[in-house]
């Protein structure tokens, strides 16, 4: 894993049950752009990574997440960022038995669920991560890097014996 996930992902270990950074069976990044356009390229990214890992089970509920995550991030988190390098960035690190999906934004700003009305335009991102996801979270950022890490972890199936 590289030094910039180990920071990003630091204060992440004190939210999850005991996992060893050190451990990780896998893991990607990508940077994300300003543009909304980029959620798709954050899709693209997911399933291609999790066809890598052959996890293309998981694949499709992963991405929603991961689709939900990123225009968080863009919606919400870029507002007053002046033209600045917004540095939000997709992790995806898999253990034997989780997947943890991160996303790092450039806010200080805690993310709030709203209630999910299936009538309206937007809202339902975070209810949606929480449906999908088997637990979410976020943590300011320590250190040098301003803002803070969503993250949300999927239990991985046990490989089946032989």
């Amino acid at each position: 894993m590289g030094t910039e996930a180990a920071a990003v992902l630091a204060p992440l270990w004190r939210g999850l049950p005991p996992l060893d950074s050190g451990s990780v069976d896998g893991a990607a990044s990508c940077a994300i752009s300003g543009s909304h356009e980029s959620v798709s390229g954050a899709r693209a990214f997911t399933h291609t990574t999790l066809r890598h890992w052959e996890l293309t089970d998981l694949s499709d509920d992963v991405a929603l997440v991961v689709s939900e995550l990123v225009t968080n991030a863009l919606r919400h988190a870029l507002t007053g960022c002046n033209g600045q390098d917004p540095a939000v960035r997709l992790h995806l690190m898999r253990w034997a038995s989780r997947l943890v999906c991160a996303v790092r934004d450039p806010s200080t700003a805690s993310p709030v669920a709203g209630v999910a009305d299936v009538g309206a335009e937007s809202g339902r991102g975070l209810y949606l991560v929480d449906s999908f996801s088997d637990s979410w979270g976020w943590h300011p950022l320590d250190g040098s890097l301003r803002g803070k890490v969503v993250w949300a972890v999927f239990h991985l199936p046990s490989p089946a014996a032989d």
